[in-house]
């Protein structure tokens, strides 16, 4: 509407201007004066019927706009409405999406602590079964060691067995098995005034496989050493030879 009223203005000029210029090279011409209150009065028409028409046009663009705008408006806000429970829905599930990666992560610290305890069970048990199999090869070699005593000492029984039926035979010796599991020997013949006197010496083994004498009668100054004796070099054979010896010594010097 300015632009239109600017140009209108500018074509005024020109015009006025045109006949001015007419007017002060013919100031006497009355016809075209009235030709030109004519023109301007035509203009002046013209001027209000476009002015009146270009706010009219306006006013009703404006109108438009405004039901557009009014229209859109309906339209987004029903659009709003309509998202506004989905939004609601999206945040429930970002709720739940949060809540399940809590849970998630505590499930994972759970884990995390349950390894760790099965780790510490399995080191309790590869300890443990180490223990184990420190106790078995301990105990197979106690069972070793006991077998081999038992070897010693079923030797030694065999020995003493041979041993005796020698003396039984040669110098009227006897040998028993008492209680305990101990070996008795029974001399005789060793005192020249009664032949049947018995001189007796009791002899075990103790739980570390060694000879142990553990009666003597009548006892002997010398058992001690014949007992060490027998233990270094193992030969039963000399050790009742002793004996009898040390009995025979004995009832020489009884009888002196």
């Amino acid at each position: 509407m300015a632009t239109t009223k600017t140009t209108c203005a500018k074509t005024f000029e020109q015009e006025r201007g045109a006949v001015c210029y007419s007017a002060m090279g013919n100031a006497q011409a009355e016809d075209e004066v009235s030709l030109f209150e004519k023109d301007m009065k035509e203009f002046w028409i013209q001027f209000k019927i476009s002015y009146s028409t270009e706010q009219n046009n306006q006013t009703s663009a404006l109108r438009d706009l405004s039901k557009t705008v009014e229209a859109l408006s309906g339209k987004w806000s029903k659009k709003l409405k309509e998202e506004d429970p989905m939004i609601e829905k999206i945040q429930e599930y970002n709720n739940e999406i949060l809540q399940q990666s809590k849970c998630v992560a505590e499930k994972e610290e759970q884990l995390t602590e349950i390894k760790a305890k099965l780790n510490q069970e399995k080191e309790q048990q590869k300890n443990l079964n180490d223990s184990i199999q420190e106790l078995k090869e301990e105990l197979r070699k106690k069972m070793e060691i006991k077998s081999s005593k038992n070897k010693a000492a079923k030797e030694k029984v065999e020995q003493v067995s041979k041993i005796k039926r020698l003396f039984e035979e040669h110098l009227g010796l006897e040998m028993r098995r008492i209680r305990d599991e101990q070996l008795q020997f029974v001399f005789r013949h060793i005192d020249h005034k009664d032949s049947d006197k018995p001189y007796i010496c009791t002899l075990s083994i103790n739980e570390q496989g060694d000879y142990e004498v553990t009666s003597c009668t009548p006892p002997l100054d010398c058992i001690a050493e014949l007992q060490l004796k027998l233990r270094e070099t193992n030969n039963f054979s000399a050790f009742v030879a002793n004996v009898r010896k040390a009995f025979t010594a004995l009832s020489y010097k009884q009888s002196a």
